[in-house]
């Protein structure tokens, strides 16, 4: 039996956006004749058949029930945790969600808000992948309600849950101090990430506090993936006088690093302390227990997902910004 062609499908081979097509379906916006025709022909040879009711909903400003979540990677548990106090909001509140993955990578990014558009979803949770991200601010002048979690966008009026990186760094980094470490090794996350800069600041401000100095050579940057926390890892652990503890800024890229330490045959904490951002799964029974920074992760989709509603409700309302406060887990590792 032949698949049904889909929009993405008549986007495709037209070599138009999907919300080009949509467009064309819906008679709005301005497209150029040579491109309209292109889109309908290519309509008409594969047989595509437009979805009524998605129709209806973009012509008559009704309500499809369903929210977009866009996130950059589905096996960071962050993320995992995030997506079900979403869930469970939207639920609640009969509505759906159309969840996608990302995976840190502008063009899939790009893709997901087109096909959510196309979806009529009534709005969308996403951490932009950075403050400055065109896709998103392009969402955002459209009308689109859009809540952003985790990360920053640079435009204001736009409501954000974010969680407090700067006290969750410095808090982190001050108790590692205090165990008498003073050569701390920094995996920290990409520098145009609003994360990776708070992040990096309170490492830098708990170093002052103490009177410590910042060496560049005990800071690596990643890309919040497990690999570069290898990679990063075993760079640092190869100083001719490496760090005595490590600080790293998520919880993939903490297990790069503790991948790395074992692969030495290091003991934790005797030969190296380690401090990891995110709590992991299973954190609390490793050998040793692991100190990590625990992120109101679950909470920060709950409470995104409530303004949301709020601002498909009341689309003039005031913006809302919501800062949560993580808890540093003192175990074994440091």
């Amino acid at each position: 039996m032949p698949k049904t062609p889909s929009l993405i499908d008549v986007a495709r081979r037209a070599k138009v956006n999907i919300s080009t097509v949509s467009r064309v379906l819906n008679g709005t916006g301005k497209i150029g004749e040579e491109t309209r025709a292109r889109v309908l022909k290519v309509m008409r040879e594969t047989g595509y058949k437009p979805n009524r009711v998605a129709r209806r909903l973009r012509t008559t400003g009704g309500t499809s029930h369903l929210l977009g979540l866009i996130i950059p990677n589905i096996q960071n548990i962050f993320f995992a945790d995030l997506a079900r106090g979403v869930e469970d909001v939207a639920y609640s509140n009969n509505f759906a969600v159309l969840l996608c993955n990302y995976d840190e990578d502008e063009a899939r990014e790009r893709f997901y808000l087109d096909v959510m558009q196309s979806e009529s979803v009534d709005g969308i949770i996403l951490p932009p992948i950075h403050e400055h991200d065109p896709a998103v601010m392009q969402v955002v002048k459209s009308g689109v309600p859009v809540v952003c979690v985790d990360r920053s966008l640079a435009v204001g009026n736009l409501d954000k849950v974010e969680v407090d990186n700067h006290r969750g760094a410095l808090e982190a980094v001050n108790h590692i101090i205090a165990q008498g470490h003073k050569r701390i090794g920094l995996i920290g996350g990409p520098a145009d990430s609003s994360t990776g800069r708070e992040r990096l600041r309170g490492y830098k401000d708990a170093h002052a506090a103490a009177g410590l100095s910042v060496k560049a050579e005990l800071m690596r940057f990643g890309d919040y993936k497990q690999g570069s926390g290898q990679v990063l890892a075993n760079e640092l652990l190869s100083l001719s006088d490496p760090p005595t503890a490590l600080f790293v800024c998520n919880g993939l890229m903490t297990a790069g690093a503790l991948e790395a330490i074992a692969s030495r045959g290091l003991k934790i904490p005797k030969q190296v302390a380690i401090v990891g951002f995110d709590e992991m799964p299973l954190a609390s029974v490793f050998n040793p227990p692991l100190t990590v920074v625990r992120q109101p992760a679950y909470e920060v989709g709950k409470c995104a997902a409530e303004l949301l509603l709020k601002r498909i409700e009341a689309p003039n309302r005031p913006a809302t910004s919501l800062r949560l406060v993580p808890d540093l887990m003192v175990r074994k590792s440091c």
